[in-house]
């Protein structure tokens, strides 16, 4: 089995393209860098490296100028020379895959750098209020160095977070101003669409005033107030210069395909993922029309029509999953899986405002609940953290993707391929719009980033592909949806081309216990992906088979 194939054709590649980009940089790295054969030195390159990617503070918000991140990528340069000169031969196969996490993390600052440029390209970059924890280890999309996260809070604060809450605050009106002037890109979708962002943040802010204690504490008003005010007029300002805004967003066939395979670690070109998801778009169709007709004489899904029989349904629904992949042995199920799904059983939504997922939810939760693993796997890593430390938290610049949406759409099939819905036929339709909706929405984001369509015209592709018109109910999904997608390349496909890559390392996985004459079991490869960590499906596929030979077209 070859386990080394992929790391030299890399390094090369890295040498090259570190050499290329110093040529836009005032200064070069200066420090000779010593070959080091040691794991441990690589853990502690880490720890130096997430504490260099934590940019500097001006007037106390993260400082995104120009001039600063020139100042800094000699440093920079250091960091990754250092962490060429490691030389790997000898280590073990997860080792080996924490060198490849660092490498990948590496090049997304660079590409960040160099290319995405959020900080100058991206109004939402500047969004600072996050109401939710997110589903997947990290926000969705590329977020600044200073957010407050609303949803940690719980009012009336205590001295403690009233404190917290005093600094968080303070970075909005700072940061804001910071923005108007690294602002200067042309992305006119990216400009318009953020703007949303900005007018969404000054409407929490005005909720923030009616929480519990709040409107007592004159510190904590001031500083809402501020951070309000900063925020409105960030809003005008980006209103008065979307004029002026005439260019594309997308970063174009070539830098996507060197994202996809430099960070995200996701083995495909910009070519492979329209093929993949064209053919996964046709196959959901074509099987849901095969379900439909299967099922032409079984009694129509009702949706349910009161808060009361959807609390039943969900819990119905909830028991159903937990009971189905403990007692068919999917997967060892964990004492914190139940009460992690409990908390995100969702409510009764009328019909006439239902987005897409809710319409699907108020038939049968089960396909949206099975996506849910995703609960599962933050409750993992707070439970039973990995103890690899490059791999225990999450993995900067949604280099996760493949990983946590991946499999949370690919167990959505699998599960009910293993017979999850035997007691409800029809829910099978269910689980293939899903897979249609995904492949539709993930190919109008290609041909965006390509800039062969606008975002809303990708939004037009989403829309019409997606079964029964359950994508024209909701608009705020929709754009939400693409703007996403069209500020971090990769994401919106990672669904589908993730679902791809974790079937294809099942494939392997099964192949290689027949070739050893062993018996595949179900729940030990579920157990080996959640146990290697929320990492790319290329790297866990790697360290599952000792073989890596899916890995070398990555440049």
């Amino acid at each position: 089995m070859r386990t080394n194939t992929i790391i030299f054709p890399l390094l090369l590649i890295l040498f090259f393209s570190c050499q290329t980009d110093k040529k836009e940089r005032t200064t070069e790295a200066k420090t000779e860098s010593h070959t080091s054969k040691d794991y441990q030195d690589l853990v502690a390159l880490f720890k130096e490296w997430r504490t260099f990617e934590m940019p500097p503070k001006l007037e106390g918000a993260p400082d995104y100028r120009k001039a600063t991140f020139t100042q800094r990528m000699s440093a920079f340069d250091e960091l990754r020379a250092r962490h060429v000169a490691i030389d790997t031969s000898g280590w073990s196969i997860p080792n080996k895959v924490d060198w490849m996490i660092v490498w990948a993390e590496m090049n997304g600052f660079d590409f960040n750098y160099r290319i995405l440029k959020p900080w100058e390209r991206d109004p939402a970059f500047y969004k600072t209020i996050w109401t939710y924890k997110s589903d997947v280890p990290a926000h969705e999309g590329p977020t600044n160095h200073g957010t407050l996260e609303l949803w940690t809070y719980d009012f009336p604060l205590s001295v403690e977070e009233r404190e917290r809450m005093l600094n968080d605050l303070a970075v909005i009106p700072a940061l804001n101003a910071q923005a108007k002037t690294n602002l200067t890109g042309n992305a006119r979708d990216l400009w318009i669409t953020g703007v949303r962002d900005i007018r969404e943040q000054s409407e929490v802010l005005e909720g923030m005033k009616s929480a519990a204690g709040v409107s007592a504490d004159e510190d904590i008003m001031t500083a809402i107030e501020k951070a309000q005010t900063s925020t409105n007029q960030f809003a005008e300002w980006l209103e008065a210069e979307s004029a002026k805004k005439t260019g594309p967003s997308g970063i174009g066939k070539d830098n996507y395909t060197w994202y996809l395979q430099n960070v995200h670690l996701v083995p495909l070109t910009w070519e492979d993922e329209v093929m993949i998801l064209k053919r996964e778009l046709a196959r959901a169709w074509s099987a849901l029309k095969l379900e439909e007709h299967r099922n032409r004489n079984l009694p129509e899904l009702v949706a349910v029509d009161s808060p009361e029989s959807y609390d039943a349904l969900a819990d119905r629904a909830a028991k159903s999953l937990i009971s189905f992949l403990e007692d068919e042995d999917i997967l060892t199920v964990k004492d914190y899986f139940n009460p992690a799904l409990r908390e995100h059983l969702g409510s009764f939504v009328p019909e006439e405002t239902r987005n897409f997922f809710y319409i699907t939810s108020h038939y049968d939760p089960r396909p949206l609940f099975s996506h849910f693993y995703h609960w599962f796997e933050l409750a993992r890593m707070e439970n039973e953290p990995n103890p690899s430390e490059i791999r225990k938290g999450p993995l900067l610049y949604n280099i996760f993707d493949s990983r946590n949406e991946g499999t949370a759409t690919a167990v959505e099939e699998m599960f009910m391929d293993a017979g999850l819905y035997d007691d409800a036929p029809r829910v099978r339709e269910i689980v293939y719009i899903l897979i249609a909706q995904r492949a539709a929405r993930g190919l109008g984001s290609l041909y965006a980033h390509a800039n062969e369509m606008t975002m809303e015209e990708a939004g037009g592709i989403h829309t019409k592909y997606t079964p029964r018109g359950w994508m024209k109910t909701e608009k705020e999904l929709l754009i939400f949806e693409q703007h996403l997608y069209l500020r971090q390349p990769g994401y919106g496909t990672s669904y589908i081309t993730g679902k791809y890559l974790f079937e294809t390392a099942m494939a392997e996985y099964a192949l290689l216990k027949e070739l050893n004459g062993e018996v595949f079991e179900l729940s030990d490869f579920f157990d080996s992906i959640n146990r290697i960590g929320n990492i790319p499906v290329a790297l866990t596929q790697w360290e599952m088979t000792g073989n890596s030979d899916h890995m070398i077209m990555m440049k």
